[in-house]
């Protein structure tokens, strides 16, 4: 009937030109009466069933923000337990009328940890803005510089974070077979900048429907009743009162400022309007490099901004080398890298990948340019996925226990 059937994982022990090593092992299919996709924001298998169930259509569609985030361990002194700082500002927006959206978060943790982050809304515009230099240069300000002064940067890492909120929730979340859950399904909060509540409470909602279905006679319909929960549970009033606050900040910092004023005090989701933003995937906002001038960063001082590649090494990151890249050029755009990406944009993905994945060689000459693609380096954040020009990366998944090893993030 075209129903999920479960999972099954990938092949390893396949070389880079395709063919089997001695270490070959076929991948586990994992059957199941129903399979509930919680991969995060962008996930590979979460985009193929989307796709195939039309889960999306009816809805805006989802945009996204890429957080990067350090932990640090500093003088004791330097530490407030439970402490936290949020900003908006420099170094993102220049003015009151600025549309980048983004800013940082600061957390104290005793005895000696501080979790430091920035976050950029990826419908930014300028494709020479690079939001791992940002970061870097915003750690300068004399206010956070103070906190980290004397400390050691122990873990680097990134990640891609849903920011649709309400507008770009599936119209279905359980489809034959399954259900999307948390932020596979963008239930994050983006004026909380939360999602852990709201995504556990979806799970909990999902497993609530699955005994219900599997506790009945249900042969002629294998959809769980998750819709239906999920619109009279806390998740979705408490997204739907910040409905629009995202997607207010398009008509600039202070409209934005005033509208999140209003939308969480007085309306509280009850306006009968709908603000769309850009209305269009991220993909779509990059602006033409003719139109904007190249942003100067500063060089990292080696102690509070670090150089990308180094701070890479913080972040544990490992994949078998001799396997197929798992970032593959979709079928039938090998053009786009070169004749779209570098010769209108000037190759913002070499910038906006917070792992150093994407470079070109030769790219004054656009007749001998090549794109490079370092997928050993790759951090699994998915914005290549979400940001590169007409979307043309597939981010599929690399061969087991590949990626960032994480002890603190």
């Amino acid at each position: 009937r075209g129903d999920v059937r479960g999972v099954a994982t990938r092949d390893s022990g396949i070389s880079k030109n395709g063919s089997k090593k001695a270490t070959f092992e076929r991948g586990i299919e994992l059957q199941a009466k129903q399979t509930l996709f919680a991969e995060g924001a962008k996930g590979s298998c979460t985009e193929e069933v989307m796709e195939k169930f039309g889960l999306m259509e009816g809805s805006l569609p989802q945009t996204y923000g890429i957080g990067l985030k350090e932990v640090w361990q500093v003088p004791k002194e330097n530490i407030r337990p439970g402490y936290v700082q949020h900003t908006l500002g420099w170094p993102l927006q220049h003015n009151l009328f600025d549309k980048n959206y983004g800013g940082s978060f600061l957390y104290h943790m005793g005895p000696d940890i501080i979790l430091i982050g920035f976050v950029i809304g990826l419908d930014y515009q300028n494709p020479f803005l690079n939001p791992y230099k940002e970061f870097q240069r915003f750690k300068h300000h004399p206010m956070i510089e103070k906190q980290l002064k004397g400390g050691v940067c122990l873990e680097y890492g990134a990640r891609a974070l849903n920011e649709g909120g309400y507008n770009s929730l599936p119209k279905k979340m359980a489809f034959p077979g399954g259900a999307l859950i948390g932020c596979a399904a963008g239930t994050l909060n983006v004026v909380k900048i939360k999602g852990t509540h709201t995504g556990m409470k979806s799970g909990m909602l999902a497993a609530e429907a699955v005994f219900e279905h599997l506790s009945e006679d249900s042969r002629d319909n294998n959809t769980i009743e998750l819709d239906e929960k999920f619109a009279t549970s806390w998740v979705h009033s408490e997204l739907k009162e910040v409905k629009n606050c995202r997607q207010s900040f398009h008509m600039g910092l202070l409209p934005g400022f005033i509208y999140n004023g209003l939308a969480t005090k007085l309306f509280k989701g009850r306006e009968p309007w709908l603000l769309k933003g850009s209305g269009a995937k991220d993909s779509t906002s990059t602006g033409l490099a003719k139109l904007f001038s190249p942003i100067e960063y500063s060089k990292p001082d080696g102690v509070i901004s670090f150089e990308l590649l180094s701070n890479l090494q913080k972040s544990t990151v490992g994949h078998e080398h001799d396997q197929p890249s798992h970032l593959k050029i979709k079928n039938g755009m090998e053009t786009v890298p070169v004749d779209v990406s570098l010769h209108l944009h000037s190759g913002p993905e070499s910038r906006f990948c917070p792992a150093g994945v994407y470079e070109y060689e030769n790219p004054d000459d656009l007749n001998k340019s090549k794109l490079v693609i370092n997928a050993q380096n790759c951090i699994h954040c998915k914005t290549c996925a979400i940001k590169t020009p007409e979307e043309y990366i597939r981010w599929t998944v690399p061969e087991g226990g590949g990626g960032p090893n994480y002890k603190q993030m």
